[in-house]
């Protein structure tokens, strides 16, 4: 068992380090896995799902702690035309505003999630669902958002207006199979963010919402008496370090990517995956 929980946090890792970012739904697709692998007990997987999401979400931090980290070293260095300083210690304004608006993004829902979670785990976790949003969401990004007029290139510069957009577009992600990166990367887009800008906010906004899911699914779990055996914390613990190592490589290339291509290709893959799981399910059932 010890070895299948290696194996297993592997694959899952590698999957929700790779998923996680683009848009084509990281929960959707490890739903998909556990129908492949050796089943792994509901209370439990709803633990791991997001547990293993937020280890790849400590990749953000780390790969861009100068956007997001806004207190400097106690020197006498200058703090700059956005900078002022508490106790010694610079402060860059610009960095504050930049979170504040990744609060306001990630307020609606964090507040739906809080009061619906179990409603959705128990009626939407299901592949019939995943495959619908898969499909859904695909032919979103297929249509011509690029012809809109840009007028964002940097996350400093997002307004009040746009990150609440982008807010009411992270709520369609509580539905699996959608894809928290894709519903905040379309907001993005429409809100007139360009395609770097949107796909960055959209890594940033991952850093909250999946704090705040990982202490509720947590305190939930041992709360109502779950526990965990020797090969549960390994699945989790080897699973998270591996998201954390594959978002590291894959957020490096993902933003290259978007500065020169669309996300045309995500949504076409999008549908194929979807139009595929639904075949399989039907011909299963018949």
């Amino acid at each position: 068992m010890r070895v299948y929980a290696v194996w297993a946090g592997l694959i899952y890792g590698i999957l929700e380090g790779l998923t996680e970012w683009l848009p084509v739904s990281s929960t959707g697709h490890l739903i998909l896995l556990r129908q492949v692998l050796p089943p792994v007990d509901g209370a439990f997987f709803a633990l791991f799902e997001v547990i293993v999401q937020c280890g790849a979400m400590c990749a953000v931090p780390v790969l861009f702690s100068d956007a997001l980290w806004p207190f400097g070293r106690r020197t006498g260095e200058k703090t700059g035309r956005n900078g002022t300083r508490f106790g010694g210690i610079a402060v860059q304004r610009g960095v504050l505003r930049l979170w504040g608006r990744i609060l306001l993004a990630t307020l609606p829902a964090a507040v739906i999630g809080f009061f619906l979670d179990d409603l959705i785990e128990r009626h939407l976790f299901s592949v019939p669902v995943v495959a619908a949003m898969l499909i859904f969401y695909g032919v979103l990004f297929l249509l011509p958002t690029a012809k809109r007029v840009r007028t964002v290139r940097d996350t400093a510069d997002i307004s009040v207006r746009q990150a609440a957009s982008v807010g009411a577009f992270e709520v369609l992600s509580l539905a699996p199979g959608t894809s928290r990166s894709g519903a905040t990367i379309l907001g993005g887009l429409l809100s007139g963010l360009d395609r770097p800008t949107a796909a960055t906010f959209s890594f940033f906004l991952g850093v909250p919402v999946m704090a705040g899911a990982g202490a509720l699914r947590t305190a939930r779990y041992f709360a109502g008496g779950g526990r965990l055996s020797t090969e549960q914390g390994l699945l989790l613990a080897v699973g998270s370090v591996t998201a954390f190592v594959v978002s590291l490589l894959v957020l490096r290339a993902l933003t290259g990517f978007v500065r020169r291509h669309s996300f045309a290709p995500f949504g076409v893959y999008r549908i194929l995956l979807g139009a595929a799981v639904l075949a399989l399910y039907f011909k299963q059932r018949t």
